[in-house]
């Protein structure tokens, strides 16, 4: 990887992080969120979908389009509204608001992601993508190591408002980094004639089997992996017992690991193969994601090894799918195909959130009941993409 190269990536790991964090944020905020604003568990879980439903639209919506132009220039216009609606995060003074502003945010943030992907499937061939992608995925190491823990900080000084003030304004610095440094992004465009009509451009995508059992394989995934999530930091304080003041210790020593282990999985993927390092660590993230759910009041040291646990095996099969998933179609409909994964996957994220608070009960004194139900939900669906992955592998 040349200087360019990694310049880059490291450009695209920052838009990642501070798109990232400004996810992540609301989730360790969930006690507060419920406490201040008098809500349910469903409620919250709500308000965390709200970004992914509306994100699912507009990716959906965009893979119309966004192949025609330069990547570059969809990512600084999707990055521009997706900042809009952060600050206006960062002034909702009412639950009702804030759901709104999270739907103005997902509503541009959804197109980021897939033109993340795309830039970097169009610039790294496949025998070095995992490579990059684990660079990448360094980006919510440091959201959780940095980030998190800092929006949590200042959110117990000043108030919630201020963790979506912050990443605003980074996101400003970040935009400028985009325009000033990274190249237009047009091999696309050279590789052969754009197809306009949206109906074939649905029907090159799902008349595939491969990029078929690709959705299939990421929304699932998803879906299972985002029934837990939002629910973690309540879980930790209702059910372990854990402070509330302690729950940046989470963030930060899983951020830490994954920091170290994201560039090694993806170079050990390169070398020993997407699907097996996918086996691997799915297999392992049964482990952590089995005793998240099963919480009980335990040492401190006992969750954070845990929470370790999740953080690099979660992560760790996240680098393998997403080199795997972006080269299921030729560099021409990639932006299409991305976008499109990408309003699946927000979409299952979406439902998980929702199915989640549905199923959870909490009760007067913090305790979540029935979490490990969910538990049971998202082991499940981690072996059915075993085999999914296999079928995306195979073609």
């Amino acid at each position: 990887m040349d200087s360019k190269e990694k310049l880059l990536v490291i450009i695209l790991a920052c838009v990642n992080f501070t798109h990232i964090m400004d996810f992540m944020i609301m989730m360790p905020l969930g006690p507060q969120f419920m406490s201040l604003f008098h809500i349910t568990p469903a409620q919250f879980g709500f308000a965390v979908s709200a970004y992914s439903i509306m994100a699912g639209i507009s990716g959906f919506v965009s893979a119309f389009y966004v192949d025609r132009f330069d990547r570059k220039d969809v990512l600084m216009f999707a990055y521009a509204g997706f900042l809009v609606g952060t600050f206006a995060c960062a002034l909702a003074p009412t639950y009702f608001f804030l759901v709104a502003a999270r739907m103005l945010a997902g509503l541009f943030g959804g197109m980021i992601g897939a033109q993340v992907l795309s830039i970097v499937g169009d610039t790294f061939g496949y025998e070095r993508r995992a490579s990059a992608m684990g660079i990448l995925m360094t980006s919510f190491s440091f959201a959780s190591v940095i980030g998190v823990p800092t929006g949590l900080k200042l959110a117990t000084v000043f108030s919630w408002h201020a963790p979506f003030l912050l990443v605003g304004i980074m996101g400003l610095f970040v935009w400028v980094l985009i325009w000033w440094r990274i190249p237009p992004i047009t091999k696309h465009l050279e590789a052969g004639p754009i197809d306009r009509n949206p109906i074939h451009i649905l029907t090159n995508i799902f008349s595939s089997p491969k990029p078929r059992r690709a959705l299939a394989l990421t929304s699932v995934l998803m879906l299972g992996h985002m029934s837990v999530i939002p629910f973690i930091t309540p879980a930790l304080v209702g059910n372990a017992k854990f402070s509330l003041d302690h729950i940046f210790l989470i963030y930060l020593v899983g951020g830490a690991c994954t920091i170290v282990s994201s560039p090694l999985v993806g170079k050990l993927a390169d070398k020993r193969g997407k699907y097996p390092i996918f086996v691997l660590f799915a297999l392992l993230s049964l482990i952590p994601l089995w005793f998240i759910t099963n919480l009980w009041p335990i040492p401190t040291w006992a969750i954070l090894a845990i929470a370790a646990m999740f953080f690099v095996f979660a992560n760790g099969r996240m680098i393998p799918i997403q080199a795997m998933v972006s080269n299921v179609v030729p560099p021409q409909q990639r932006g299409s195909f991305m976008s499109i994964n990408s309003s699946v996957q927000q979409l299952a994220t979406g439902v998980a959130a929702n199915l989640g608070g549905l199923v959870i009960i909490k009760h007067t004194d913090g305790y979540l009941e029935h979490y490990q139900w969910v538990g049971y939900f998202a082991i499940t669906l981690v072996l059915i993409t075993l085999y999914l992955a296999h079928r995306v592998e195979k073609g």
